[in-house]
């Protein structure tokens, strides 16, 4: 079956996936929580996930600082990021990561560090939306 939704020709039956950037950490809360929140639900919801991490979500890619995160009425970070983690893919950029000096050795279990060829690999894919919080 195939369709047409906002002028963007698709069809039903193939995966899609999501590619997620969130640029925001405690600077901006309500937009980081939002992009954690809607990568957990499209993980929950079957859908492949790709999270990265720029600015200054990129803390949040080393043990323990999403416990650290705050918002009232928001699901705690650290199960929308365990949830990620399960399901899908959670990838630190990495310059971000290189101006706050974290290597590999310091990220959480599954985290990547990838750059920019590596985003827009993943975000040009056939079926795939990108979003940028």
């Amino acid at each position: 079956m195939r369709g047409v939704d906002r002028g963007v020709d698709y069809d039903a039956g193939m995966a899609k996936k999501l590619v997620i950037k969130v640029t925001a950490g405690a600077d901006a809360p309500e937009r980081c929580s939002q992009a954690f929140t809607v990568a957990a639900v499209a993980v929950a919801s079957g859908v492949e996930v790709s999270l990265w991490l720029t600015g200054e979500s990129a803390w949040f890619a080393l043990p323990g600082r999403a416990a650290e995160f705050e918002l009232p009425h928001a699901a705690p970070l650290p199960g929308l990021l365990e949830s990620v983690l399960a399901g899908g893919r959670l990838t630190l950029c990495t310059q971000c990561a290189a101006r706050r000096d974290i290597s590999e050795k310091d990220v959480i279990d599954g985290v990547r560090i990838a750059g920019a060829q590596v985003f827009v690999q993943e975000a040009m894919a056939d079926g795939t939306q990108a979003l940028v919080y």
